[in-house]
């Protein structure tokens, strides 16, 4: 069976913004809080499956392990001390970087307690699975809105251009360091972080893909240059 094709960029929507990242259309501001919101929701569900969550929310479960606070909240705690990073490697940040960093720690809280918690293998997969799909669907949103990288994106782009290093390396650093951080302070990493790492990827091109026929927009045919901030997921 062939699986079907994702995006190999970001495209361009009629609900993208242009120019500024401070300024947008209330339709472009809708699809923004939805995607973000919808990308929580996934990541409360793999939370709520009990087997293994994203690598950036290993770290903020365990935060919130030793500081008693809620994982929405810690995730906001989170993205918080990233941004303070982002004062060193001179990134801009916009009104997307803001809302990543409110709408998915308070997305998070919300639906979790509306979300199963599955005791059965095959159903705590599934959920895994069914989380990660939603943070496809959510990241081809708020991607495509255009107003500005999430807070862990800055820090790798930030990190891309003052050491040099290609891109896809600098995340590996980050996600394998909040990793081993986040477990180390208790927070749960098992199979569902393992399909997330094998799956993440293909499921955001699916996203933007999606955004894309939704909108109308065309798929690009070869890879091309991505806008700054956006070429992955703020897991």
């Amino acid at each position: 069976m062939r699986l079907p094709r994702g995006a190999r960029s970001v495209p361009d929507t009629p609900w993208s913004a242009q120019g500024s990242r401070w300024r947008a259309r209330p339709a472009t501001l809708a699809v923004l809080v939805v995607g973000l919101w919808i990308f929580g929701s996934g990541e409360a569900a793999m939370v709520d499956a009990g087997i293994g969550v994203s690598p950036w929310t290993v770290l903020a479960e365990g935060i919130g392990e030793q500081a008693g606070i809620s994982i929405g909240a810690a995730t906001f705690a989170v993205s918080v001390a990233v941004l303070l990073g982002w004062i060193p490697l001179r990134e801009r940040p916009g009104l997307g970087t803001l809302a990543n960093a409110v709408v998915i720690a308070i997305a998070i809280d919300a639906m979790r307690p509306l979300l199963p918690d599955p005791e059965a293998r095959v159903l705590q997969v599934a959920q895994v699975l069914a989380g990660i799909a939603c943070i496809g669907v959510g990241s081809g949103l708020y991607l495509t809105a255009n107003l500005g990288p999430g807070p862990r994106d800055g820090l790798m782009t930030g990190w891309h251009r003052r050491l040099g290093v290609p891109v896809g390396r600098v995340r590996l650093a980050i996600e394998v360091s909040v990793l081993v951080a986040g477990w180390l302070l208790g927070g749960t990493v098992g199979v569902g972080t393992v399909l997330f790492a094998v799956l993440v990827g293909y499921a955001v091109s699916l996203g933007l893909a999606a955004a894309a026929r939704v909108s109308g927009a065309p798929r690009p045919a070869a890879p091309q240059p991505v806008r700054p901030g956006t070429a992955m997921p703020d897991s």
